[in-house]
């Protein structure tokens, strides 16, 4: 067969029996699909996913953050604790997270998703839980380290599992969802900490122990239901029939996940995503805008108080800089998701997160200061699911993928650790230090988001131009560095993203 005659992302030099994609790849081939309706196959997998994962993120991310509204009402002195303990305590919860996450997603596609998310949200509950009896340091910071432990293994699992189920042009929305609860999470927990703060001294405690203690157990209830109500891969789901199932793993076939059928954990799948230079650059990428997440979320009712209020109403001020904030999440992300313009996105959000934080750092007006972190958030919020979808889109293989992803979001995470030092005590009410040192995080965002763009445009415009075809059929043909492959499907599962047919997603 003239190579003329293939389509475009096909190899050029092939044999005709090749060209045929052969029956026993197709996943069960003996079933019929055309009765199906697909559009609401789709909108019956969001709604036994979508929602459930954005209550466990809200729990996430409001249990890891909600010490930030337990210091307004006294944690610090209760604990006789100074600033910078207060602050050792915020650094080790992220520590501990940025540890275990790429074990965790390994452990995930080993075992159930069910059994996993909500083993994971019964011990970090029950940690959550015991902060509110700490009577010390030594004691805040063990158990926030153990947070960090246990929460670690939810968002690059929730981010991953997702990306088992739909097409990458689908999966950013889904994304911008669930993590939106980050944003949820900001506004319900001031209006939560508000509300508990009435219960200062009922049974001894005082207002900071009960944001503990009930948050804690509402995730350890949550947690217990995620055992019936998470959903597994969609080869396995007791929720969809058969027919339902083969239609998920053909149209993610069709997306060039080819492992969409199922993949045996091989460490050579773990090692590929340390060699993939996709990875690292995704691990700067999260680290440009995971800080400034953090940095954020913890310390904006303390930045509200200092300039302008007192705690109660700090707190309840935080509402509508979140729910804004969610709102340009979820639009940016459909947008994305429309045009496939993840990176472009990325790069002009992160400027106008940039230009927030330029009139936070030079304002001593307390007014145009609330208005500034409106503008810092749509450089925050945003960037952040689309960066991990960017991520996701761009990796085949499913434990490939998942260890990558896990390893960006481990990076991002870890310099949650640097948010948690930035707004010092010392320098309130302004945090000139503290908003410098997150613009510094958005600039290297912008960079990074940047580069990646290109080495992305050059490397499809390399597989258009033929440069990383393989060789595939008769052992006869002239082996061209790029590879033999017996046929083009050997080729697509051995190469995965590497493979001369495969598009990155920009």
């Amino acid at each position: 067969m003239d190579s003329k005659t293939l389509p475009k992302h096909s190899v050029h030099i092939v044999e005709e029996k090749s060209s045929v994609e052969p029956a026993h790849d197709l996943y069960n081939p003996d079933i019929d699909i055309s009765g199906i309706d697909e559009t609401k196959l789709i909108r019956k997998v969001d709604w036994r996913l979508v929602p459930w994962f954005s209550l466990l993120y809200l729990l996430s991310f409001l249990d890891r953050t909600s010490i930030g509204n337990a210091k307004l009402y006294n944690l610090e002195g209760d604990l006789k604790i100074s600033d910078n303990q207060y602050l050792i305590s915020l650094t080790v919860f992220f520590i501990s997270y940025a540890i275990f996450e790429v074990p965790s997603n390994i452990f995930l596609k080993r075992m159930r998703p069910s059994v996993w998310f909500a083993f994971l949200m019964v011990m970090w509950g029950l940690i959550m839980t015991l902060q509110g009896v700490a009577h010390n340091f030594g004691g805040l910071v063990g158990l926030r380290w153990m947070l960090g432990t246990f929460e670690a293994g939810l968002y690059p699992g929730m981010a991953y599992h997702l990306s088992c189920w739909y097409r990458r042009s689908e999966l950013g929305i889904r994304t911008a969802l669930f993590t939106s609860a980050t944003t949820l999470s900001g506004a319900f927990g001031g209006l939560l900490a508000a509300a508990i703060s009435n219960m200062d001294g009922v049974g001894g405690r005082p207002a900071w122990a009960w944001i503990f203690i009930l948050e804690g157990l509402a995730t350890i209830l949550v947690g217990i239901a995620s055992f019936w109500v998470v959903q597994d891969f969609p080869d396995t789901a007791k929720f969809l029939s058969e027919t339902e199932r083969t239609i998920m793993i053909r149209r993610l076939q069709g997306d060039d996940q080819f492992s969409a059928a199922g993949e045996k954990l091989r460490m050579r799948n773990v090692l590929e995503s340390f060699r993939d230079w996709k990875t690292w650059f995704g691990m700067v990428q999260l680290m440009g805008c995971d800080m400034p997440l953090y940095a954020f979320s913890l310390f904006l009712p303390s930045i509200i108080n200092q300039v302008w209020f007192r705690a109660t109403p700090a707190n309840l001020l935080t509402v509508p800089i979140y729910a804004f904030a969610a709102t340009v999440t979820c639009l940016v992300a459909l947008y994305a998701d429309k045009h496939g313009r993840r990176g472009y996105c990325n790069i002009i959000m992160l400027s106008i997160g940039g230009i927030g934080y330029i009139i936070l750092i030079v304002s001593r007006n307390a007014a145009l200061s609330y208005f500034a972190v409106f503008v810092a958030t749509c450089g925050i919020f945003p960037v952040v699911p689309n960066t991990v979808t960017w991520v996701a889109n761009n990796f085949e293989g499913s434990y490939k993928r998942g260890v990558s992803l896990a390893m960006a979001i481990s990076m991002g995470n870890l310099n949650g650790a640097v948010s948690s030092n930035v707004y010092r005590a010392r320098d309130k009410p302004w945090y000139r230090l503290g908003h410098s040192l997150v613009f510094m995080y958005i600039c290297i965002g912008i960079i990074a988001n940047s580069v990646f763009l290109y080495l992305l445009k050059n490397e499809n415009a390399r597989r258009d131009r033929g440069e990383r075809d393989e060789v595939i059929g008769s052992e006869a043909l002239e082996d061209n560095g790029n590879g033999r492959y017996a046929t083009v499907e050997d080729a697509k599962r051995e190469k995965g993203d590497n493979w001369s047919g495969y598009r990155y997603i920009l």
